[in-house]
């Protein structure tokens, strides 16, 4: 082997430079190239062949027999390389050999190493034909990767007797189903959706491997083995094959200038690399959209095409593959027929004769038992219609009356929307939800682009009217269960969001577009008045029940008079919790739950009794708690050395289960000197509610935040009371992902009281906060900290509102320079949205209202959250 790697060692270097530079040189003029799909196509082609050639010399360098082949295989075998993609060849074993001799090993092994010396990282097999065939046989992987196989150099009867014998072995059938198992758990792998915020423009749904897969088993069927080619057997028409040419250019342009940017192999269009990869289209910042924003909605639109035609080309390959193409059908009207499950239109024209049948499709498909979908042909004609649905199209009364009907119909809305957005319907007739169509969220706690989100939300919704799903949202589902014409929620669902990425207000520009909407389908004048204010008011609750005092009889009694009546209060209610519950799996918890339905029957009671009683609803309490106390087998009377020590509004912030839980735990320690620390798992059942008492002083509340963030906990909410005989009584909501269930929940309790009544009693300065990690997104994203005071009606307390991005120790950090002004803190709202934090305090201290002081809070306020 060393004599052979002598005889070509005097070529590595040349080859190396040669390479080297000929690689350098095809990226240069890339990078220097308009961005056009004919600058993709001309990068991944030159790359493909500059390998050819290298790998070409080297094989007739260490003089491998002419009898045996190098062939390349998977994407190389395409003809196509990206800047940093891998390199896979084939050796085929001259006949005979079911393995290589000690001499061709020699010679394999030099040559494999040489590659590596000159740059090009390889992924290599040796193998004989028979071993192929076997392999092939035994992994669909493989035998895709031989599917697409192309002779470098060397033997050509081989390397044809080996395409003839893989190609043999193949059965139709059988790879088209693992295909289709294969690329559907792909999509569930990548989110099952094309919208997903960081996509990998090769795996995900809608990006390049989508298309690949409609190649490989027209190939392995021999149906074609290009778009021209399926386009001249009739399985795609002149516009599919130039939409799927243009597309494919798009997504090959993408890919290859995020290898560039990179820098190293990377698919994803993570956060990190958009803006630089926008750049590198010369794509700039508009006064409402950020540069990456362009980028990833040009991706989102190519993905969205390419999903739809691989639904429609698979479809159609299917077909002929199982030879189902004539297989009967059921009429359902004169124009749609069932064609086993799926609804088939009677003929290719039907839309161009008779537009008014393109929104009667999601119509039927709503109304036709067993219809699960919609078949290759009405895929097509849809596809091939978009441009049918103009503004006449939306003017027409007819068809403004179908899209209503699709509203109305007892179920099937989900699916309808969905398959309308799909296939391109949605955003033809609402031109106003075109325009969000792929639109990205920055807002760090949104996880889908705008349109998947308003979906998600109609979804919620949807399902608060279905039985089956009342276990999950059990007083959602009461509520959605006495509400007349739920379509009018759907309406809101659509429209709440459909303003957004316009700039200015976009709630106010929603309620306007929704005022347009019920004037143009009809609505009456009730109705149309109730979608304006949900459309308008959507984000108002959330704010109510995140940043304000549910204590506070005046809070309820301002919410109640915006709301006017219950059925106002019911349906914003049914649309925040959809909504919220719409942005991210991260950002709904319990504890907002409970916030909301805590706003929720207040105001309900409010509405229904003129007014709030405040000192009914306290006396209620105390009455409840009593009778829980008794329970729990407290004689009479145990919770009156606590409770004499406490005002109006202690009662007020807390509901019946921790007025009797404070005062079984405390009766005892009223007058105590050290402090008393108890933990229970949250009544919510998720995390742990911390009751602390001790003497009040000015850093209590930074130190039970020190020991909180010190011990990975994050806190969701703080109670903060101070009684008439000068001790804090907090109680705070903490939740940590280290929170298993089981006896782990009673070491954690164990472990928590201990140690943060050992953090109080603590004397000494506050530790200094860490630099908590941010995420990627955060760093992507940031978020621009915001402090804001703001004083009370009589000027006694101080809302203190504080927006920032997420990090660990966030909280602690804000609570020491509280805690260095002698600030008092009442009431703490901790609001956690994906990964940005909108926290709100209720507060006072003497130096508040003094507004150089006032000033110099805020200063170092904001310098400790940036």
């Amino acid at each position: 082997m060393s004599a052979v790697a002598d005889a070509v060692a005097p070529d590595i270097d040349r080859l190396r430079r040669q390479f080297r530079d000929g690689k350098a040189a095809l990226i240069g003029a890339f990078r220097d190239s308009a961005p056009t799909a004919r600058a993709g196509s001309t990068l991944t082609r030159g790359l493909a062949r500059h390998v050819d050639t290298t790998l070409a010399e080297l094989w007739r360098q260490h003089g491998l027999p002419d009898d045996a082949a190098l062939a390349a295989v998977g994407g190389y075998g395409r003809g196509e390389l990206y800047p940093h993609s891998d390199i896979d060849v084939l050796v085929l074993l001259p006949p005979g050999q079911a393995s290589p001799d000690d001499r061709l090993r020699s010679r394999l092994e030099a040559f494999i190493t040489a590659c590596w010396d000159i740059g090009l990282e390889i992924g290599s097999s040796v193998r004989s034909v028979a071993d192929c065939v076997a392999e092939a046989r035994a992994d669909v992987t493989v035998q895709t990767a031989l599917l697409e196989s192309r002779l470098l150099t060397g033997s050509r009867r081989l390397f044809e007797a080996f395409q003839r014998d893989t190609f043999a072995a193949l059965d139709p059938k059988a790879f088209l189903r693992a295909k289709q198992l294969e690329m559907r758990q792909r999509h569930q792998k990548y989110e099952d959706t094309p919208y997903a915020l960081e996509p990998n423009c090769k795996e995900s749904p809608g990006g390049l491997r989508d298309l690949q897969v409609l190649l490989w088993v027209a190939q392995a069927a021999g149906l074609g083995r290009s778009w021209a080619e399926l386009a001249g057997r009739g399985l795609a028409t002149r516009f599919e094959l130039s939409q799927l040419q243009r597309n494919e250019g798009v997504l090959r342009l993408i890919r290859a200038r995020l290898h560039m940017v990179a820098g190293r192999r990377e698919d994803r269009l993570v956060f990190d690399l958009q803006t630089a990869v926008a750049e590198s289209f010369d794509l700039k910042a508009t006064r409402h959209h950020r540069a990456s924003e362009l980028l990833m909605r040009r991706y989102y639109w190519a993905a969205k095409a390419v999903t739809q035609l691989n639904q429609i080309l698979l479809l159609n390959i299917e077909e002929r593959i199982n030879g189902s193409a004539d297989a009967p059908m059921r009429p359902i009207n004169a124009r749609f027929l069932d064609r086993g499950g799926t609804l088939e239109v009677v003929s290719d024209d039907l839309y161009q004769r008779n537009p008014h049948a393109i929104l009667e499709t999601f119509l039927v498909h709503q109304q036709t038992p067993g219809i699960n979908g919609l078949s290759a042909r009405t895929l097509r004609a849809l596809y091939n219609a978009r441009r049918l649905m103009d503004a006449g199209f939306r003017r027409d009364p007819l068809n403004r009356e179908l899209f209503m009907d699709i509203l109305r119909q007892p179920r099937g809305q989900t699916k309808a929307l969905r398959l309308m957005n799909q296939t391109s319907v949605l955003g033809r007739y609402l031109w106003v939800f075109r325009r969000i169509v792929g639109q990205m969220q920055h807002d760090l706690f949104h996880v889908y682009t705008v349109d998947q989100h308003i979906l998600m939300v109609l979804r919620n919704v949807r399902r608060f009217f279905i039985v089956e799903h009342a276990h999950e949202y059990p007083l959602c589902s009461q509520i959605a269960s006495q509400f007349e014409r739920p379509w009018v929620l759907y309406v809101a669902a659509l429209f709440h969001d459909v303003a957004k990425g316009r700039g200015g207000d976009h709630s106010e520009l929603g309620a306007r577009e929704v005022r347009r909407f019920c004037a143009d389908h009809g609505l009456d004048a009730e109705d149309t008045v109730l979608l304006e204010f949900l459309v308008r008011e959507h984000l108002t609750m959330s704010r109510v029940a995140q940043k304000e005092d549910l204590s506070d009889p005046q809070v309820i009694a301002a919410f109640a008079a915006q709301m006017g009546n219950a059925r106002t209060l019911n349906a914003l209610y049914l649309l925040t919790v959809a909504d919220i519950r719409g942005t991210s799996p991260k950002v709904w918890n319990a504890w907002k739950g409970k916030l909301l339905e805590d706003l929720y029957r207040l105001t309900l009671r409010a509405l229904g009794a003129g007014g709030v009683n405040a000192d009914a609803e306290i006396e209620f309490r105390k009455t409840e708690a009593r009778q829980l106390l008794a329970l729990h087998s407290q004689l009479p009377g145990t919770e009156q050395p606590l409770w004499q020590t406490l005002d109006v509004r202690y009662f007020a912030r807390h509901d019946a289960s921790e007025l009797a839980w404070h005062a079984r735990v405390l009766w005892r320690h009223v007058t105590t000197d050290a402090p008393v620390v108890r933990a229970r798992m949250s009544p919510l059942g998720e995390g742990l509610q911390v009751l602390v008492y001790s003497p009040d002083r000015a850093d209590l509340f930074a130190r039970v935040c020190g020991y909180f963030d010190s011990a990975g906990f994050n806190i969701q909410d703080a109670k903060v009371h101070t009684t008439r005989t000068g001790y804090a009584l907090d109680t705070f909501q903490i939740v940590s992902p280290h929170l298993d269930a089981g006896a782990a929940h009673r070491d954690m309790i164990s472990l928590v009281e201990t140690q943060a009544a050992q953090a109080i009693a603590s004397s000494g300065p506050l530790p200094e906060p860490g630099r908590g990690r941010v995420s990627r997104r955060v760093r992507s994203f940031p978020v621009h900290p915001r402090v804001t005071l703001t004083p009370d009606e009589r000027g006694q307390r101080w809302l203190l509102s504080i927006s920032a991005s997420d990090r660990s120790g966030l909280l602690y950090a804000i609570s020491r320079v509280l805690a260095r002004h002698r600030i008092n803190l009442q009431l703490a709202k901790i609001t956690t949205l994906g990964e940005r934090v909108e926290d709100t305090f209720l507060v006072d201290g003497p130096e508040l209202s003094q507004p150089k002081a006032q000033l110099q809070i805020e200063t170092e306020l904001l310098d400790a959250v940036s």
